[in-house]
């Protein structure tokens, strides 16, 4: 009797562990192999599908002021809507309108090896060209290309790592502006800063648009926020009008020319950000805009669906007539039609 109950407690342990090993085995692989997928990916739950790329972008923006801020949100916002907040990160470096920053800014970039890096205004893209020639760089917020790198009958692609968008309005429509406003006027001054080129490069075609329209020009430059206010009060004594290109330290500047300008001498501004706090009009293109269409172009060059070097530089779709209500005001001068407020 006794034997028979140890065959029996054998035979039913045998069955109790044959019939467990068939209920669990599934269930357990299924976990394991979970488990190893989430080790090796090191992705949180929230994250894109395991095995797609996180991109990492340097952002360097040359200095704070509402054209450029609004150029990196635009390039942020279309990243975002693209990839997703969890598909993509950035680094946003600013360099306070240091050139030798924007150096620094760059070096680190490189270094960290990111995937991609975004320029704001010609000195971050001229640092950033300098730094690497195998990282893509998209630049955003500048004027000329062919003038920021030196090159004579510049066809619209570099042909190597760089590419992006410019900020440059239609320089002839501008000085046809000032001949709208004021016909009758005499002497143009033209103030920007000696530092930038693409400054150079737009006043000394403006120029050529005003004197072929009889104005007589003189163009003012000053070298930075040191003498700027030197500088614009000879260009205000001096002028009937004042004009300023799209220029970083101008625009960073607007309050010294405002003190000097406001109410005595109306000035045509290059971009609505100038204008707005300084100016009495401008040709204005969005800038988010120009920056959503840069990261429009970041995108297809991480995807792979565009080769960058084989990317032309983009423009602006359109470009708006606008006035600043308070300035006009306070010259008791009327706007001509076509002209919409700077809100």
């Amino acid at each position: 009797m006794k034997k028979t109950s140890k065959w029996l407690a054998l035979l039913l342990a045998l069955a109790m562990s044959l019939s467990l090993a068939a209920c669990s085995s599934p269930s357990a692989e299924n976990s394991d192999s979970a488990g190893s997928q989430s080790v090796e990916s090191g992705e949180p739950e929230n994250s894109a599908p395991a095995g797609d790329k996180k991109y990492v972008v340097g952002i360097s923006q040359f200095v704070t002021h509402d054209a450029l801020d609004a150029a990196t949100q635009g390039f942020i916002d279309a990243m975002n809507n693209i990839f997703g907040e969890d598909g993509w990160e950035y680094d946003l470096q600013n360099a306070a309108k240091d050139p030798n920053m924007c150096s620094t800014i760059a070096t680190t970039f490189v270094s960290k090896k990111v995937d991609l890096i975004m320029a704001n205004a010609t000195p971050a893209l001229q640092a950033a060209a300098a730094a690497t020639g195998d990282i893509p760089i998209l630049g955003t917020s500048v004027t000329e290309y062919g003038v920021a790198f030196g090159i004579e009958n510049f066809s619209g692609t570099l042909g190597n790592n760089v590419s992006g968008t410019s900020d440059l309005a239609p320089l002839d429509q501008q000085a046809q502006m000032i001949k709208e406003w004021y016909p009758d006027a005499k002497n143009i001054g033209l103030l920007y800063c000696s530092n930038e080129d693409n400054s150079q490069y737009q006043v000394d075609t403006v120029q050529g648009y005003l004197e072929g329209m009889g104005y007589t020009c003189k163009q003012y430059a000053f070298s930075d926020s040191n003498d700027i206010a030197a500088v614009c009060q000879t260009a205000a004594d001096n002028s009937d009008v004042l004009y300023i290109p799209t220029d970083n330290s101008a625009a960073s500047s607007t309050p010294i020319i405002d003190n000097i300008c406001h109410g005595n001498i109306p000035v045509f501004c290059g971009e609505e950000g100038i204008c707005k706090g300084c100016g009495v009009a401008t040709l204005s293109i969005s800038y988010y805009d120009i920056g959503y269409k840069t990261g429009e172009m970041a995108a297809q060059i991480l995807k792979g669906e565009a080769n960058i070097s084989e990317m032309e530089i983009q423009y602006a779709p359109k470009f708006v007539k606008k006035y600043n209500a308070p300035m006009c005001e306070a010259l008791n001068i009327d706007v001509p039609e076509g002209y919409e407020a700077i809100g």
